[in-house]
């Protein structure tokens, strides 16, 4: 039994000290926390003088871990699992609907049909609170590992990751990668092969985003040299955007095309051969066992089956 409470890591303590690590900056985090920055360092003291050494050395304005920063950093991650599948345990014995659902959206993809999807199961589920993170590829992973979200919606297949075995994935649809042309005798093609596209600036997502990897790889594939880029931008807008006002080549997926096509009437063909992948839920193996997370995953079955996905996105 402990008698002291003052040795104990408290779990408001252990959230700044990772927002802290994922932001890499005291005024970043603070802002996010929605503390003031003295404060912040005040916890972050106290908990170094419990461990006896400090967590973080600065190198110009970034934070970066210490040895004992990185196993404080572990044991945070150990403590939150802990917390994370007690919760869920407890709420599965006691009632499949309340709780929380949290969800990791890969910022590159379009979001229309998920939020809506939202909208209409918050209606029908109220005491159930959904949580939807906009996250770059690294972060939904890491996210993913120390439980931090229930459901990732991301492209697959990624190979970066290597070990799948506590993961399960579920396609949403199959994306194709479209490209936007400028020049006039492009527009009234079918679709264009890669080596065509070569001769103008492009803009892309940046280098660790999974639809970079994807192109790259296929431009690697074809033995076709990287275009020159004229600018990384990082969601779809962004790169409509640029890429119409200063007619630099762009390709973003089908959704996000099919759901502005009316609207913005953008121009897209298919490239020769065809570059797909999916868009899919990955979740840990256990989240299937948690009632309002496996009756989230049927009613958005059931929502595509009402209508489908990219005829949703006309709408």
């Amino acid at each position: 039994m402990i008698k002291d409470k003052n040795l104990m890591f408290y779990s408001k303590a252990l959230d700044y000290f990772l927002q802290i690590v994922e932001t890499r900056n005291y005024t970043k985090a603070a802002t996010i926390l929605g503390i003031s920055q003295p404060a912040l360092t005040q916890q972050i003291k106290k908990i170094e003088k419990k461990v006896g050494a400090p967590l973080f050395y600065s190198s110009g304005r970034k934070l970066y871990l210490t040895d004992v920063g990185h196993l404080m950093l572990q044991m945070a991650h150990s403590i939150n699992t802990i917390l994370n599948n007690t919760a869920d345990t407890i709420q599965t014995t006691i009632n499949s609907n309340k709780g929380e659902i949290k969800i990791g959206l890969l910022s590159s993809i379009e979001d229309k049909i998920f939020t809506q999807f939202i909208n209409a199961y918050y209606k029908d589920n109220p005491n159930i609170k959904v949580t939807l993170y906009m996250l770059t590829r690294d972060n939904i992973w890491n996210k993913l590992e120390n439980n931090q979200i229930d459901l990732a919606i991301m492209y697959l297949p990624d190979y970066k990751i290597k070990n799948w075995d506590p993961y399960i994935s579920k396609k949403i649809i199959d994306e194709e990668l479209m490209f936007l042309p400028h020049k006039a005798e492009m527009i009234n093609q079918d679709s264009i092969k890669l080596i065509q596209t070569i001769n103008q600036k492009w803009a892309v997502y940046p280098d660790t985003y999974y639809i970079n990897d994807l192109l790259r790889e296929e431009f690697k594939n074809q033995l076709t040299n990287w275009p020159s880029i004229s600018a990384y931008l990082t969601t779809p807008e962004q790169l409509y955007r640029f890429s119409k006002t200063t007619k630099s080549y762009t390709a973003l997926p089908r959704s996000f095309v099919e759901a502005q096509k009316e609207e913005k009437e953008i121009k897209a063909m298919s490239f020769d051969p065809k570059i797909s992948f999916q868009l899919s839920f990955v979740y840990r193996n256990d989240k299937e066992q948690v009632p309002r997370i496996n009756k989230f995953l049927t009613n958005f079955t059931a929502f595509l089956k009402e209508e489908t996905y990219y005829s949703r996105l006309k709408t």
